[in-house]
């Protein structure tokens, strides 16, 4: 009788012992099953938050010379508000194009043109640029970002060349030199046989990383511009468009809204 109450005890005490071990293998199952459950959940929300930064190319400044504030006075626009020039700090901007795009902010004024002139830099035996071409344009009422693109009439910028160009309100046409103005330069130059290919077969969406890893700004601007515009609504291409302008420090300009591009008089 003894033995048979040691085994029916020892039978009692495995049962619990058993079901308890038993739930181990489903409790784990439950939080692997939850750990799997998160990690989908949470994935397209980190895919999305992998913003575009500008990568600056590894390349001279421009002259001491040029500024990319206003210069002038400031008596033809509100108070605290300049015209302000949208490229790097090195205020430099590579360009693939025979004719880029430029952007500014605008502020908002009772300005109602600017003239924009650009030079190509003389080489050691001139003296002073020689301009290539200038114009005149309508500047926005409203504040914002302000485009202009250098027509088909317009002689094509050269590989290899650096040129300065010049941006001035028109406020005072009795006193130019009170008239605010920006002055920057760009560069063209020849892309890389694997980029070009690249570029070929990348869609609107790809073109943006593609020129700012390679620091061309004036198309990585262009390109996310005009996505921007394709696609006001998207939540990775408005992601993109804040990281780019803060890999640069112009994070106050990225809440602004992208004006009508500017037309020229001429």
């Amino acid at each position: 009788m003894k033995w048979i109450k040691q085994s029916i005890s020892l039978v009692a005490f495995s049962i619990p012992v058993f079901l308890e071990l038993a739930t181990i293998p489903t409790i784990a199952t439950q939080a692997q099953a939850q750990v799997n459950s998160g990690s989908l959940t949470q994935q397209p929300t980190q895919s999305l938050l992998i913003s575009q930064a500008f990568k600056p190319p590894q390349r001279g400044s421009a002259p001491p010379s040029a500024g990319g504030a206003t210069r002038g006075s400031s008596y033809c626009v509100q108070k605290n508000q300049l015209l302000t020039n949208l490229l790097p700090k090195e205020n430099t901007g590579l360009t693939f194009s025979e004719r880029p795009s430029f952007f500014w902010h605008v502020p908002k004024d009772t300005v109602k043109t600017a003239q924009f002139s650009i030079l190509v830099e003389g080489d050691e035996n001139s003296i002073e640029d020689d301009v290539v071409y200038e114009t005149t344009l309508n500047v926005p009422t409203q504040p914002g970002i302000m485009k202009f693109t250098l027509p088909e009439n317009s002689p094509p910028l050269k590989v290899g060349k650096r040129y300065h160009w010049y941006l001035t309100l028109v406020c005072d046409r009795q006193n130019p030199p009170k008239n605010p103005s920006l002055e920057g330069w760009v560069e063209r130059v020849q892309p890389e046989a694997k980029l070009s290919k690249a570029l070929e077969q990348a869609d609107l969406r790809k073109r943006p990383t593609l020129y700012a890893d390679a620091g061309i700004w004036h198309e990585a601007i262009t390109s996310l511009v005009a996505l921007r515009c394709a696609e006001p609504n998207n939540f990775k291409v408005t992601a993109d468009w804040r990281k780019f302008f803060q890999s640069v420090n112009l994070s106050q300009f990225a809440s602004e809204p992208i004006l009508d591009c500017c037309s020229s008089k001429q």
